[in-house]
């Protein structure tokens, strides 16, 4: 759970290491150390450099990947700004992924009577709309039938990709929910076959009085000190279910005979042991290329970067993106990758 508060003991660090300059200069070799040892964690953090620059324009051999925690693309509010989810689909088609993977997607797939009255009044999106107005060649959708989220609609994870598809894979594990789930295709291209992941690991389920109580933290009360007791032990059970996730989704990573993409909101920071699992031998997209926090949540701090692209050490990360418009409570992450022998 200290990874999470690990921007602010580095911070910690360094005020302590102004301190000691000015009152005992032998001493602040003490933070100096601290910080030479902690150097290659905390990078994982915020990379070296200051600045990142991204072109919309990619260059023709690369490929454009998309990840997005899309929060049902507003669906419980469409009725009253339907400009929301709009505005979702104009992003994408602005950055033209060459696959998109998005995490907590509802649309339908069952072929309906698009005139019916029926279908006008609960249908959301169906897939094949989706796909029609983002331009995907292909898409796999994978969902658990108890997830489905009004009539005609799913709740699950989404890959689109404007590559040929040969292979689409659901895997669920024990106990078979929504996080248990995860999702896999292979694509060609030029080729070559890729694998791409995506990945939706355990949330904290906080409820609106648990970030309240995280906005403004006291213990005065014995009323308060339940509050706090109820977010740690939310922390503890999402943590102790993300290890599980995090190990299941590894091993088939492992299995992969082609390079591999993983894309997916871990719900779970850098050095967090989600993110040193799956990412055990790849590359980070945001490491690479990024600059700064990179945070992805819009809420609660500004250091959760939560959403990655995890890529293999066969390609090249060419430019990263986050891109800050809060249409969901996650902010999209887009990266151009290249096969190395491209």
């Amino acid at each position: 759970m200290l990874t999470i508060a690990a921007f602010y003991f580095f911070v910690l660090l360094l005020l302590f290491l102004l301190f000691w300059i000015f009152i005992k200069p032998g001493w602040s070799l003490i933070s100096v150390i601290s910080i030479a040892i902690a150097y290659v964690p905390f990078s994982h953090i915020i990379p070296p450099r200051l600045t990142s620059d991204f072109s919309i324009i990619k260059n023709t051999a690369d490929t454009r990947v998309m990840s997005w925690n899309v929060a049902q693309f507003d669906v419980l509010y469409n009725k009253r700004s339907p400009e929301t989810r709009d505005k979702m689909l104009e992003l994408i088609n602005e950055y033209q992924p060459d696959i998109a993977c998005f995490q907590e997607m509802v649309a339908g797939d069952t072929l309906v009577n698009l005139n019916t009255p029926y279908y006008r009044k609960y249908s959301f999106y169906s897939v094949y709309e989706f796909a029609s107005k983002l331009d995907f060649q292909d898409y796999f959708y994978s969902y658990n039938f108890t997830d489905d989220f009004l009539n005609h609609q799913h709740f699950g994870l989404m890959i689109f990709s404007k590559y040929p598809v040969v292979k689409k894979q659901r895997l669920s594990f024990y106990p078979y929910d929504y996080n248990s789930n995860f999702q896999f295709i292979d694509i060609v291209k030029a080729g070559d076959t890729l694998r791409v992941f995506n990945i939706h690991l355990q949330s904290m389920k906080f409820s609106q009085g648990n970030l309240s109580y995280i906005d403004n933290p006291t213990i005065e009360s014995k009323k308060d000190i339940e509050k706090s007791k109820s977010v740690i032990a939310k922390f503890k059970i999402a943590l102790m279910k993300r290890q599980v996730q995090a190990d299941n989704i590894k091993v088939e990573i492992n299995k992969s005979p082609y390079p591999v993409i993983v894309c997916g909101d871990l719900n779970d920071v850098p050095n967090s042991y989600a993110y040193q699992t799956i990412g055990k031998d790849l590359q980070n997209a945001f490491e690479e290329k990024g600059a700064g926090l990179g945070r992805t949540f819009t809420g609660i701090a500004p250091t959760l970067r939560i959403d990655n692209i995890f890529v293999s050490k066969a390609f090249t990360v060419n430019q990263y993106a986050r891109v800050q418009k809060k249409l969901s409570d996650h902010f999209p992450v887009v990266a151009d990758i290249v096969k190395k022998n491209d």
